[in-house]
């Protein structure tokens, strides 16, 4: 079940990627069309181009819409990190109900699925309460992505800089800082015993940098905010220090 959530999760993601993809380097303002840039876009662009009048630049506008949005979505992450620690700790439990009807049979699977349901309704996990925060977040993350990008291509916009870093350029200034405040927010994050993960630890730094050498120093920026501002929200709810005191996280269950 929770793999089907996933594949039906990516899925919907990569639609709403696609759906502003073929507009990504097109102006944008308050005649464009569609669902996306009438309801996604075009709120972000305006509550930039609000706050950068306000406080005189839009890398002050992108820093605030920044914050604002991780603040507004921290209760949903706040949700998602207690289901995952439910999940965490009926995960023997689910080890012995698969040992148990380890038999790939379609009966001996229905019996399965049927106690898996009921250890999860017993202990109080809802699988969707860890998917759900993701599917919000999806679209104002992908959406915010393609807020600053459309400003960028928009000669209405002069996006101005950030200290002394062009918004409108590539800065491997910013990249190379935002792919190590990411590999920050995975050190802080929950303790991982797992190659796959562990491999990803490296590969999404490695790829935050790669995308900011090539694309607006703006979005770098936005990636710089908002994983400093995930750094804090680890070193919160995770209190990584701790790791060493507790059970390291896998995707086959806490090991024993």
């Amino acid at each position: 079940m929770k793999k089907r959530i996933w594949i039906v999760l990516s899925l919907v993601s990569v639609a709403l990627l696609l759906s502003g993809c073929t507009e990504f380097d097109q102006p944008i303002s308050s005649e464009s069309k569609g669902f996306w840039n009438e309801f996604i876009v075009w709120p972000l662009v305006s509550f930039i181009k609000y706050f950068a009048e306000l406080l005189g630049s839009f890398a002050f506008g992108i820093i605030v819409v920044t914050i604002i949005i991780r603040l507004v979505i921290l209760p949903l992450t706040i949700k998602q990190v207690k289901s995952s620690k439910k999940m965490q700790e009926i995960q023997p439990k689910m080890k012995e109900l698969q040992q148990k009807y380890a038999s790939k049979d379609a009966v001996t699977q229905q019996k399965y699925q049927q106690e898996m349901m009921a250890l999860m309704q017993s202990s109080g996990v809802n699988p969707m309460a860890g998917c759900l925060p993701i599917f919000i977040q999806m679209p104002i993350l992908i959406g915010f992505y393609h807020a600053i990008s459309r400003m960028n291509a928009t000669p209405a916009f002069d996006l101005g800089t950030f200290l002394i870093f062009p918004l409108a350029e590539p800065s491997i200034v910013l990249a190379v800082l935002a792919g190590l405040i990411q590999f920050g927010v995975l050190l802080t994050g929950p303790a991982v015993d797992n190659p796959q993960m562990k491999v990803m630890m490296y590969i999404m730094p490695l790829m935050i940098i790669g995308f900011g050498i090539v694309l607006p120093a703006a979005l770098s920026l936005y990636w710089v905010v908002g994983n400093i501002i995930s750094v804090i929200q680890n070193l919160v709810i995770y209190k990584p220090w701790n790791k060493n005191k507790t059970e390291p996280m896998t995707t086959g269950g806490a090991k024993k």
